[in-house]
């Protein structure tokens, strides 16, 4: 059970809320809040949440928010005997391939992903007839049959680095081919990308900057938006190294490209930034409500499993992306 005093912990969490919503909105959530929270307690579980998720779940019940590979990595460093994931389902995926022994829920089963929907393993296996002996790159965006076909992962931040370090003259990239023209700007090797995108990113456009570019505002782009708003863009990088940014930079306003609640999360850390608009928002990460949550730990489901024999096969390149 809880041990803090009440009026204490939802006082505070209100006024955190109320940075982004409305007093009645944050106290509404409160109830949500305090039986997940026991729940956790009870079934000894941890929370990780990725940061396009909304503020109730990030400030309210996460252990830990983050990028996907983030989140599985926090996870696997406790203790906890359970793993909720509020992200989509390769993000819970790639935990249960880090944490194989323990129980990894899934609030939203009905949770997917454009990028990770994009490319399926029989599609990396015909990559491989077509082009043999040329290294695959998977981003961590994929599922865990994709990533039993392949030979290593990478996420946004780290994707310039894998690629380099295996010294080959030709690496195929998949599922984004935003990212890996990102990639192909900066490294010395032929690129081979596979058609995908993510269906957030991929609808910014220049002419949503236009407006800001004689303005005092900073332009941050997500390695997954288009190349000419990345071009546009001040700064273009992973979540987390928008995060970095900020941290460092503290501009004033800020146009942020990328999902809408990331904004929001980081305001609960930064109340003095101002973020402009537009933002789009994932129909998908937004399945993930407080009452799912509630439910899953409450019914301890629905658990994610994968086929022993895929599991075995992806581990292997998330732990040489680890290696690395």
């Amino acid at each position: 059970m809880n041990t803090a005093t009440p009026a204490t912990w939802q006082s505070t969490l209100i006024a955190r809320l109320e940075r982004v919503m409305t007093t009645a909105e944050a106290s509404l959530a409160v109830p949500w809040i305090e039986e997940i929270r026991d729940l956790k307690a009870e079934r000894n579980a941890v929370i990780v949440a990725h940061n396009y998720q909304i503020p109730e779940i990030t400030t309210g019940i996460a252990d830990f928010t983050g990028d996907s590979l983030a989140m599985a990595r926090f996870a696997s460093s406790t203790a906890a005997r359970t793993i909720v994931v509020c992200g989509v389902r390769f993000m819970a995926e790639t935990a249960k391939l880090l944490s194989p022994e323990r129980t990894v829920l899934l609030p939203a089963p009905d949770a997917g992903c454009s990028l990770a929907e994009s490319v399926t393993a029989a599609d990396v296996r015909e990559l491989r007839s077509q082009y043999p002996r040329v290294p695959i790159v998977a981003y961590v965006n994929t599922t865990a049959a994709v990533k039993a076909e392949v030979d290593v992962c990478c996420t946004s931040g780290n994707a310039v680095e894998i690629v380099e370090a295996l010294g080959s003259p030709r690496v195929i990239m998949l599922p984004d081919r935003y990212l890996a023209s990102f990639v192909a700007e900066r490294v010395a090797c032929e690129i081979i990308a596979w058609p995908g995108a993510c269906e957030v990113h991929e609808r910014f456009t220049a002419e949503d900057i236009q407006p800001y570019l004689d303005q005092r505002v900073a332009i941050l782009a997500h390695p997954e938006c288009p190349p000419d708003v990345q071009a546009a863009a001040d700064f273009v990088g992973s979540t987390a190294a928008m995060i970095h940014y900020l941290d460092a930079k503290r501009p004033h306003r800020t146009l942020l490209l990328t999902e809408c609640s990331m904004a929001a999360n980081i305001l609960m850390a930064h109340p003095e930034l101002e973020f402009e608009r537009p933002c789009n928002l994932c129909p998908h990460m937004k399945r993930v409500t407080l009452q799912r949550v509630r439910d899953s730990l409450r019914d301890l489901g629905p658990a994610v499993e994968i086929d022993p024999n895929i599991a075995e096969r992806a581990r292997q390149p998330l732990l040489r992306m680890l290696a690395s």
